[in-house]
């Protein structure tokens, strides 16, 4: 009996769907347009990522020592930003290969090498570089640098830390990384109550079209939980075409941004979409079938209420 019930509540569900023909089709226009949306936002995200994350790779503490600073502090120094759990890499340069890597970014510059061979010692002094798991983690490593525990106290080795003038970059990088998930957040809410107003709506206009059939099913005692079914599956219905139209539509469309567009957005977009396509079905499908059920269950819960 209960699989024959079941049987009965699909049967109807497709029934509906295929009977309100131009209801259906727009509901699944309107979710086809949020889920595509939504989908775009997945791709936008990932775009961010990558290019915050190119950024972020360029973000840099640089530590500049004066000519002829012993090697040996240099190195106690950088064992002991190593230690700093903020601390991803550090990286030593010496004098020699600072002069080295000087002279090969000018070798077209005749004037400059000219003017370095007259001074005839090595003007340019050993570094440090330093990078950070988070980009938010740079001012407690900049803050333990100028401490007074820096190499015992004795900082005169130090010709500058190049912190101060990549603090603005280092703050609006931090900034643009919070504000963009914010957004992201803000906007997928948005548009999930959107579609599941919209959707309740039609299914709620479904419902008046059935409201003879309904109200002969209470009469002879059909439960709510059978009246709700075939409208529960018709909002999945809903959901689960807008997630296939929004699938297809977006291979073409990232395989187009993919061969125009990837110098633009600094990756390939298709190649992305390829390599997730699993995940991103599955987030697409699911949030199409699951704002069907729920605004098809709002709206037959509200109308049994009556």
């Amino acid at each position: 009996m209960a699989i024959r019930n079941v049987k009965r509540i699909f049967r109807a569900g497709f029934i509906n769907f295929w009977r309100n023909g131009s209801v259906s089709l727009a509901s699944v226009l309107i979710s086809t347009v949020t889920l595509s949306v939504i989908t775009a936002l997945i791709f936008l995200q990932a775009i961010l990522n990558f290019s915050l994350a190119s950024v972020k790779d360029k973000v840099d503490i640089t530590i500049y020592f004066n000519g002829g600073a012993p090697e040996e502090n240099i190195m106690t120094l950088k064992s002991s930003i190593e230690k700093l759990p903020e601390v991803a890499m550090v990286s030593y340069t010496s004098q020699e290969q600072a002069l080295a890597d000087f002279e090969a970014r000018h070798a077209g510059d005749y004037l400059t090498l000219q003017a370095l061979d007259e001074l005839g010692d090595n003007p340019l002094g050993a570094s440090l570089n330093i990078k950070a798991k988070e980009t938010s983690q740079y001012e407690s490593i900049a803050k333990f640098l100028e401490g007074d525990n820096v190499l015992g106290g004795s900082t005169d080795i130090i010709d500058k830390i190049n912190y101060n003038q990549n603090k603005v970059v280092i703050d609006r990088l931090s900034s643009i990384i919070d504000g963009a998930r914010k957004l992201g957040y803000a906007v997928t809410l948005i548009l999930v109550g959107l579609c599941i107003l919209i959707t309740f709506n039609t299914i709620r206009l479904t419902i008046y079209i059935s409201r003879e059939e309904i109200g002969i099913m209470r009469l002879v005692g059909a439960s709510n939980a059978y009246i709700r079914g075939p409208f529960l599956v018709e909002g999945i219905i809903y959901g689960f075409l807008a997630a296939l139209v929004t699938i297809i539509i977006f291979y073409p469309a990232s395989l187009w941004l993919g061969n125009h567009m990837t110098d633009f957005f600094g990756m390939n977009v298709y190649n992305y979409y390829v390599s997730n396509f699993l995940e991103i079905f599955l987030i697409i499908f699911a949030t199409g079938v699951i704002l069907g059920s729920i605004s098809s269950g709002l709206a037959i819960k509200r109308y049994l209420r009556k």
